[in-house]
């Protein structure tokens, strides 16, 4: 038989016999309720005309502020194949009552037709960067079949967003699921489904809105009420509210593996080893086998991170394996970690982009990070943690322990709450070698690159740029980024 009978003979798998378009005309009008206009096919789903894509379906959604029903001629200047519309258009569509509405049924019918294992991940911190590694641990081992929510696409745009975008052909989902108030969480487990529930850890971001720790911890495991029957939950050992992550998890009738360096971890650490360029190589104990991998990305909580990756990927089917060359490979994200090279008198300064997020527990591991970090001088560039309420003095200035210990040389401070710990600052605060803290409080981003400006960054200096998303640091970091080389 010669080589293209033997192709020609080939065994199909289902999926195979998929056609390879997301959607066509009459299954997102069946999925909807809407009327489409004529025939047609699309590749992705999009709601903002600026990252419409040639092929997308575009769906214009309307909010409180902003229609989308004005840039629908921009959509399709764009390369837009239709739109999901509320009124009709001379260009192709499906019209429906509405759009958010057409946008959930879409999502709930891509969930549907997936033989996928679908992954759901939440967290207080951290939720990001590990749905991001274990997407690139299963989109090595599945060859290129496996899906995930894009930036940190978690809400109740997000999430059925990035569920209508699945392909059916995928053989993994990650879906990332956040939450400011009690009972969102809930909603957006409810369509996502997962088989595999994951908790990174807990922590007091949003306690403004939710009063204690114990709050966002029952509103975190809420994750659990959408698992599939027989689905697993993935949670942290080493945190304070274990238990009661875990009585959510098995009340829901789930499989449970936890993670960290406790003694009861199911994923449980045996030995990080710092490596010269800052990532670590871990021994992990898992039953009876032990893993050894390296992972990238530094500091002391992306070893944690790693330890939840794997467990995540074993109880989705994955190759451990595949996790860890992940591990191996992943890079920072833009606003999460990502590293710059900011040449600058004297050779080239490091910078750290930290700029997206910031609650007290991330700023600790990133500041102890930043005190891991070999360099010249130290400097923190620190934005505002949001969303803390009455607890918001006590933890900014709760924030010069951590400073003094990454014998921090600099700090610039952006915004009102920063004012509690400037005020700690100003007390003549010193490290345990007697070197004394120089810090600047700023009242925005502009200022703060003129302070740091001032201070003029040398060769071998080192720079974490934190804090919440809301204060805008990123332009500080795209002003100092754009000299990159």
């Amino acid at each position: 038989m010669n080589a293209v009978a033997q192709i020609l003979r080939w065994p199909q798998a289902d999926a195979d016999r998929l056609r390879l378009a997301l959607w066509s005309a009459q299954e997102i009008a069946r999925a909807t309720g809407g009327k489409a206009s004529g025939d047609f096919q699309v590749s992705g789903v999009e709601m903002d005309s600026r990252d419409v894509r040639s092929g997308d379906l575009f769906v214009a959604l309307k909010g409180e502020a902003m229609d989308g029903h004005k840039f629908i001629d921009k959509a399709f200047a764009s390369g837009a194949a239709a739109a999901l519309v509320e009124r009709p258009i001379d260009q192709p569509h499906v019209l429906v009552k509405d759009t958010s509405s057409a946008l959930e049924l879409l999502a709930k019918a891509a969930r549907k037709r997936a033989s996928a294992t679908i992954l759901g991940v939440t967290g207080s911190v951290g939720k990001t960067g590990v749905k991001e590694a274990i997407f690139a641990a299963l989109e090595r081992s599945s060859k290129g079949a496996a899906h995930r929510s894009i930036r940190s696409y978690n809400n109740h745009v997000g999430v059925p967003l990035s569920l209508s975008r699945m392909p059916p052909r995928s053989r993994f989902g990650v879906f990332e699921m956040g939450m400011n108030h009690a009972g969102e969480i809930s909603g957006l487990t409810a369509q996502v489904r997962p088989h595999v529930a994951v908790i990174t850890t807990i922590a007091p971001a949003h306690i403004e809105n939710l009063g204690s720790e114990e709050a966002i911890a029952d509103a975190k495991a809420e994750i659990f009420e959408g698992l599939q029957k027989g689905g697993t939950a993935v949670i942290p050992a080493d945190s304070a509210h274990f238990d009661r992550l875990r009585d959510a998890a098995l009340a829901k009738g789930a499989k449970v593996i936890s993670f960290g360096r406790a003694p009861h971890a199911d994923m449980r650490l045996l030995d990080a080893i710092p490596m010269a360029h800052g990532g670590s190589l871990v021994t992990a104990a898992f039953g009876d086998h032990r893993l050894c991998f390296n992972v990238a990305e530094p500091g002391d909580h992306w070893i944690s991170n790693a330890l939840c990756v794997m467990a995540a990927v074993h109880a989705a089917g994955g190759d451990m394996g595949s996790a860890g060359l992940a591990l191996a490979e992943m890079g920072g994200l833009k606003g999460r970690g990502a590293r710059l090279r900011i040449p600058v008198p004297g050779g080239h300064a490091l910078l750290i982009d930290e700029s997206y997020n910031a609650n007290p527990a991330s700023m600790r591991a990133t500041l102890a990070q930043l005190g891991q970090t070999p360099a010249t001088r130290r400097v923190a560039v620190l934005g505002a943690m949001k969303e803390l309420g009455d607890f918001s003095e006590g933890f900014h200035a709760q924030l010069a322990e951590p400073l003094l210990a990454a014998d921090v040389d600099f700090v610039v401070l952006v915004g009102e709450e920063m004012t509690a710990l400037a005020r700690e600052l100003g007390k003549g605060l010193a490290n345990v070698l007697g070197k004394p803290l120089h810090f600047a409080h700023c009242e925005n981003t502009g200022e703060a690159i003129a302070a740091l400006e001032e201070f003029g960054m040398a060769g071998g200096d080192a720079v974490l740029v934190k804090g919440s998303n809301s204060v805008g640091l990123s332009r500080l970091v795209a002003h100092f980024g754009a000299r990159e080389g």
